[in-house]
């Protein structure tokens, strides 16, 4: 099977391309901006091939789609994943790049198309979520995310492409991007420092990146799985209990400020997936206890700054 992925470079994409690699079938192909260092697959090696592609000219789509004509295209690239660009008005150019992308797939006859999405969409709620829950996104980012499944699986039905749609909740890991939470909070404690957090009273499920990218896969490689699926953990913790985890991997004597930050206006005080229909569809499971993530999160910060 011919794989395509958009997004390869980036934090859960690099975990995706090295989950496929351990597929006897897959021939890959990553898709990277013009420009971008994949500096996350550099272990790598010459295992898979590039494309240099913008997402945004059409054009240039189409035409590394007819290169590489692609059995399945696994989309993660998206321009703004950050808190701080949450709400920039360059969140709207992600819903159009998708465009180009599935108008080109359905003109090279791809087969399957797997997307990904976000917790974002469904906006702040309480309790459990699975992918019934209605969606009323608070960001430019989750509007964008949810106009982008919309036209998506649209575009996909009429061409007679398998859809799957994937919505993480948190993730996390080695070589995550340092203005994250669990990265901020490593590279805090390793210099010594008093990092300001909040009360710490969110209740957040967390997915340890490798195994966000086994579902991912397992999705892509199995044609009856279709549709929404949630991506999380299944299992919330409270977030003080996380705090407290990374701070005493590090070094317990270390102090932390609860409560020295406000809650943001829009705080999600409680974010947990129901992952049966994910479960069901592929036989995935979440093999990975935080207690084991952290620690791999933590030696990578450690080695790596």
């Amino acid at each position: 099977m011919k794989v395509l992925v958009t997004g390869g470079a980036g934090f859960l994409g690099s975990f995706v391309v090295r989950r496929l690699l351990a597929e006897p079938s897959a021939e890959i192909t990553v898709m990277l901006r013009p420009g971008s260092s994949p500096w996350r697959l550099d272990d790598c090696g010459n295992a898979f091939a590039t494309l240099a592609c913008d997402l945004g000219d059409a054009g240039g789509v189409r035409a590394g789609l007819r290169a590489v004509r692609p059995d399945c295209v696994i989309h993660l690239a998206w321009d703004g994943v950050l808190a701080r660009d949450r709400n920039d008005a360059r969140q709207q150019a992600n819903v159009g790049a998708a465009d180009h992308l599935v108008r080109g797939c359905a003109d090279v006859g791809v087969t399957s198309w797997i997307g990904l999405g976000s917790q974002a969409e469904y906006g702040p709620q309480a309790g459990r979520l699975d992918e019934t829950a209605a969606c009323a996104p608070t960001t430019r980012y989750g509007a964008a995310k949810l106009e982008t499944f919309g036209a998506a699986r649209r575009l996909c039905e009429a061409a007679g492409m398998r859809f799957a749609w994937l919505r993480p909740f948190s993730l996390y890991g080695p070589k995550d991007h340092p203005d994250w939470l669990i990265p901020y909070l490593i590279r805090a404690f390793l210099r010594g420092e008093r990092p300001a957090v909040t009360a710490a009273a969110q209740v957040w499920d967390y997915l340890f990146v490798e195994d966000a990218a086994d579902a991912i896969v397992r999705v892509a490689m199995r044609e009856a799985a279709r549709g929404v699926f949630n991506l999380g953990s299944g299992r919330p913790q409270a977030l003080r209990s996380i705090v407290e985890a990374l701070r005493d991997t590090v070094g317990p004597q270390l102090p932390v400020g609860f409560g020295e930050l406000p809650y943001r206006p829009d705080q999600v005080m409680h974010l947990e997936a129901d992952i049966a229909r994910l479960v069901e569809a592929t036989g995935w499971q979440p093999l990975t206890p935080m207690s084991e993530g952290l620690r791999q999160t933590v030696a990578w910060f450690r080695a790596h700054g």
